[in-house]
């Protein structure tokens, strides 16, 4: 028997399991979802409103814990389970974080291909889409009323100062 990925019955292949690790692993905390320092509790996923996802890998980490207490997955459960820096090389696995980024890229532009159903295009073409609008210029009203207290500020300060200044060289400072 294989086994299944994805929750659409397709195998599990060495691809699909690099697009999945590029993934996350080329991927910051903070845009995986996860948290930048260790978990505590369950509970502290609610606080932070980590998604889904996230959540399931974190739990999995927690529930891994027991049957494998050597390898301190809830210790290292807000890193999904990695100890240390995720691309540490090792002699038996290596590879490099431009090869990640690359299938995460390859993955990436498969799934945009397929939802803009471009199949008729040449494989090395590259299709821009964009689309650019005017956001006017200069401040709003609301931006001006307050650009103009700042510099009417700015100035009775200066003039303050200077005046401040002309009366001490004039002597009226002096007690």
């Amino acid at each position: 028997s294989s086994l299944k990925a994805f929750g659409d019955g397709s195998d599990i292949t060495e691809q699909a399991v690099a697009s999945y690790v590029a993934k996350y692993s080329t991927k910051a905390a903070e845009n995986t979802g996860t948290l930048d320092r260790r978990i505590g509790e369950l509970a502290e996923l609610d606080r932070h409103q980590v998604p889904d996802h996230t959540r399931r890998l974190i739990t999995a980490c927690r529930d891994l814990d027991r049957p494998y207490p050597d390898r301190r997955l809830w210790a290292w459960a807000h890193m999904f389970g990695f100890r240390g820096h995720f691309s540490s090389k090792s002699r038996r696995y290596s590879t490099t974080l431009g090869a990640l980024r690359q299938a995460r890229a390859d993955y990436r532009a498969t799934q945009e291909h397929t939802a803009l159903t471009l199949d008729d295009r040449e494989p090395d073409t590259v299709l821009v889409l964009t689309d650019w609008q005017y956001a006017g210029h200069g401040h709003s009203p609301g931006e001006s009323v307050l650009a103009d207290t700042i510099a009417r500020g700015l100035q009775t300060n200066r003039e303050t100062a200077r005046d401040a200044l002309a009366g001490l060289a004039a002597g009226e400072g002096e007690w």
